[in-house]
């Protein structure tokens, strides 16, 4: 997806849109199983552990990562990466 695929929408021409038929949407796909009551009086919230950050880095780090995710998963990767780093710390004791 590129910058020219994004654009803002109000919620007016988002309904209007709908009715044109001009969102992407597959009509004839199947409807999801309804998975009833029982389910959902069981059903818990789980919030992920985690911290949303803006992060400047290095161009050149940044493409590393989006071309080795090519373009898919990126951010997971650097996760991943700093993940590794933390424990490696941890386990040798420095911080």
């Amino acid at each position: 997806m590129t910058d020219r695929d994004i654009r803002r929408a109000s919620l007016a021409e988002l309904k209007a849109m709908k009715e044109t038929g001009q969102l992407n949407s597959n009509r004839n796909a199947p409807e999801g199983e309804d998975l009833g009551p029982e389910f959902w009086s069981k059903a818990e919230l789980v919030s992920p552990d985690k911290r949303s950050v803006h992060l400047k880095i290095d161009r050149d780090v940044f493409d590393f990562f989006y071309d080795d995710a090519k373009g898919k998963g990126h951010l997971t990767k650097m996760q991943n990466v700093l993940r590794a780093y933390v424990e490696a710390r941890k386990t040798s004791g420095s911080r």
